[in-house]
C-alpha cells in the first residue's frame, strides 16, 4: 500500500492531478473560514458556542458538518455544498416521475448535461432562499437564545449582501468541485464534503484526550474504555467497508449475433446489485424529517403535545425507533425510485442478454425486483445500526458528540465511500502504467 502511494507520485499525469486536487481543496477550506461581512465578530463567538453545544446530531448539525464548520463561523461558504446536493437529489427524484426529465436522462451525455444545467439553476434558487433565511436568523438572534445583537446594520442592505455572498460562495464551491472531477482525482463534490468532515478530526482528537483527563482527581473514562473505543472503531469501519463493497452478482448470458462477417455476443458476465444501493440518502432524509415534529409539537400550548415533543426529542428511545423505521422506509423508497427492473430487463432483451434459468422480459424484471427487495433489507438494517451508534454513544455513555460522530452515522459512511472511490481511480491509473495497486506487492509482479 505504501509503495502504491509512492508510485502515484512517480507518474507525471497522476501527480499533477493529485497536486491540483490538493490545491483546490485548500481553496475550499479558505472559503469555509472567510467571515461574511456585516457581522459582529465579538458577539459571533457566543453564537458559535451556542451552535457547538446544541447543533450536534440535528439537521443544523448535519448542515454544519457538510460545510466544514463554516456555518458556525458564518463564513462566505456557510451554506456549503448542501444546496447543490439538495438540487441534485430533487432532480433525481423528479426524473423518476416526470416523463420529460426521464427522456432527457436516456439521451446520453447531452441529456445529462441538460439535467446538470437545471440543477445549477435550482442551486441558485435554493441559495437565495437559504441565504435570506440565514440573514433573517442573524438579524434575530433571540430565536437561538442569544441576547446580543450580531449584525452591525440590520436591514435590506445586509440581507441582500448576505444572499449575494452566500450564493457566490456556494457556486464557487460547486465550480471547484466540478474542476476537481474533470482535472483532478475523485469526485469533486464528494471530496469537498469529505474534507469538510475530516476538518473536525483535530477537535475530535482533543475531545477524546479530554475524556481521559482527571476531573477533581477522578477520570470519567479509563484505559479499558480507550481499548474498547479503538476496537469498536476498527470493527465499525471494517463493517462499513464490507457492506459498501458488497454486491449480489446476477449472472447474465449474451446470445451470439452475426452481423455481416462478425460475430457479437456469446460471452458470460454478471450484473452487480449493490447491497447498500441507496448509500447515505436514507439517513439524510430521516434526519431532515425528524427535525420538525418535536419543535412543531412543542409550540402547541397543551400538556399532551408537549409530552409528545419531549418523547421524540433527539436521542430518546422513541426518537431512535422512529429514526430506524424512517431509514428502512427511505431505503426502499430510494430503490423504488432509482432502480427500474423493467427498463433493465428490456435493455437486456434488446441486446440479446438473459439471466440463465429466467425467461426474458417480465419474468426477468420480477426476478430482479424480488432480488433487490431482499438485499435491500440487509442494507437497510446495516444503515439503521450504523446511524444509531453515535446517538447511543452520546446519549447513553456520555461520549462527546464530536467524538461519537466518527463512530458511525452520515460522516463515516461518506468518508468510507469517497475514500474507496478515490482509491479505485488512483489504482486504475497505476494499473494502466504497469504499477501495482494498493493491495499488491511491487516485487511480486516484477518477478512474474
Amino acid at each position: 500500500m505504501f509503495s502504491a502511494f509512492a508510485n502515484s507520485l512517480k507518474i507525471p499525469e497522476l501527480r499533477q492531478r493529485i497536486l491540483f486536487t490538493f490545491g483546490l481543496v485548500l481553496v475550499c477550506r479558505i472559503i469555509a473560514r472567510v467571515p461574511s461581512p456585516g457581522v459582529d465578530a465579538v458577539a459571533l463567538r457566543e453564537f458559535i458556542t451556542h451552535l457547538q453545544t446544541t447543533a450536534g446530531g440535528s439537521f443544523l448539525g448535519l448542515f454544519d458538518l457538510f460545510s466544514g464548520g463554516a456555518l458556525r463561523y458564518v463564513a462566505v461558504g456557510a451554506l456549503g455544498i448542501m444546496p447543490y446536493i439538495s438540487a441534485t437529489i430533487i432532480l433525481q427524484l423528479m426524473t423518476a416521475v416526470i416523463p420529460s426529465l426521464e427522456r432527457l436522462a436516456r439521451e446520453g451525455d447531452a441529456g445529462r448535461q441538460k439535467i446538470t444545467q437545471y440543477g445549477r439553476y435550482l442551486t441558485v434558487l435554493l441559495c437565495i432562499v437559504q441565504g435570506y433565511a440565514m440573514a433573517m436568523t442573524l438579524e434575530n438572534p433571540g430565536a437561538l437564545g442569544i441576547n446580543r445583537q450580531i449584525v452591525y446594520m440590520p436591514g435590506w442592505g445586509f440581507r441582500i449582501l448576505t444572499v449575494m455572498t452566500m450564493t457566490t460562495g456556494t457556486m464557487m464551491l460547486m465550480w471547484l468541485g466540478e474542476q476537481i472531477t474533470d482535472r483532478g482525482i475523485g469526485n469533486g463534490i464528494s471530496l469537498i464534503i469529505t474534507v469538510n468532515i475530516i476538518s473536525r478530526l483535530p477537535g475530535a482528537v482533543q475531545a477524546t484526550i479530554n475524556m481521559f483527563m482527571p476531573v477533581d482527581g477522578v477520570a470519567q473514562f479509563t484505559v479499558f474504555h480507550l481499548i474498547g473505543l479503538l476496537v469498536m472503531i476498527f470493527l465499525v469501519i471494517a463493517g462499513v467497508v464490507a457492506v459498501t463493497q458488497a454486491q449480489r452478482k446476477v449472472p447474465v448470458q449474451y446470445a451470439k449475433r452475426v452481423v455481416g462477417r462478425k460475430v457479437y455476443g456469446g460471452q458470460s458476465t454478471y450484473m452487480p446489485l449493490r447491497v447498500n444501493y441507496s448509500g447515505v440518502m436514507p439517513i439524510i432524509f430521516a434526519q431532515a424529517i425528524l427535525m420538525f415534529p418535536s419543535k412543531v409539537l412543542g409550540l402547541v400550548p397543551l400538556d399532551f403535545f408537549k409530552r409528545m415533543a419531549a418523547a421524540i426529542q433527539y436521542g430518546t428511545p422513541m426518537y431512535l425507533i422512529l429514526y430506524g423505521l424512517l431509514i428502512l422506509f427511505f431505503s426502499y423508497f430510494w430503490v423504488a425510485t432509482q432502480f427500474n427492473p423493467i427498463q433493465i430487463a428490456d435493455d437486456l432483451k434488446k441486446y440479446g442478454g438473459y439471466v440463465p434459468g429466467i425467461r426474458p422480459g417480465r419474468p426477468t424484471a420480477e426476478f430482479l425486483d424480488r432480488t433487490m427487495t431482499r438485499i435491500t433489507l440487509a442494507g437497510a438494517i446495516f444503515l439503521t445500526v450504523i446511524a444509531v451508534i453515535p446517538s447511543v454513544m452520546a446519549r447513553q455513555f456520555g461520549i462527546p458528540w464530536i467524538v461519537a460522530s466518527f463512530f458511525g452515522g452520515t460522516s463515516l459512511l461518506i468518508m468510507v465511500g469517497v475514500m474507496l472511490d478515490t482509491m479505485r481511480q488512483v489504482e486504475s491509473h497505476l494499473l494502466m502504467r504497469h504499477y501495482d495497486g494498493f493491495l499488491k506487492k511491487g516485487k511480486l509482479r516484477s518477478r512474474r
